[in-house]
């Protein structure tokens, strides 16, 4: 069975646990810390990974990190993953968990890659726009690519809107590329 299919099997039951006590905020703000806890930190993700090291101790390092910063129920389905020995997916259990409550809410979270800083102005508007397109909340994450030369990139889920010159200047290579093409036959 695929990560994938693991992992959100595992989310599922976390997001139905969570809907049955009626505490899907509490859930989703322990989930986002471990998963920014898991992501941040390659040595923490190795030491779950390592088949070596014994289940206690992996226990108990996510006990003592987690320990008064998380639920009850949280910390409870840590020690579960753990004996299951699946905490090498902890990080993609998490970002499942967080996918299942984005969709339950109608949110969206998008990646905006532009060749310069977007001020404030154009942010607001850009979000705006893409709520209207996408009829959901949108939260969007933004990162400067000087590769753009200029416009933006917006990627939400598997879905690219390209609006940056380099695409406009690739598109214009390939038709002048097909123009001469045609033209030599």
């Amino acid at each position: 069975m695929s990560v994938y299919r693991i992992s959100y099997r595992y989310a599922n039951s976390l997001f139905q646990l969570a809907l049955e006590k009626n505490a899907l905020k509490k859930f989703a703000d322990d989930a986002e810390l471990i998963h920014n806890t898991l992501v941040g930190s390659k040595e923490l993700r190795s030491v779950l990974r390592n088949p070596v090291i014994k289940l206690k101790v992996k226990k108990d390092l996510l006990e003592s990190l987690f320990k008064d910063r998380i639920g009850s129920d949280l910390s409870g389905f840590l020690n579960f993953i753990v004996e299951k020995n699946r905490e090498e997916i902890l990080t993609e259990i998490m970002y499942e968990f967080l996918n299942l409550r984005d969709r339950k809410e109608g949110i969206v979270r998008a990646k905006v890659y532009s060749a310069d800083s977007l001020t404030d102005e154009l942010k607001k508007e850009l979000e705006g726009r893409l709520e209207k397109q996408t009829n959901k909340k949108v939260f969007p994450e933004y990162a400067v690519d000087q590769k753009l030369i200029g416009g933006f990139v917006v990627q939400i889920n598997d879905t690219v809107m390209d609006a940056s010159v380099k695409h406009q200047l690739e598109l214009l290579r390939k038709k002048f590329s097909e123009d001469i093409s045609v033209s030599k036959n």
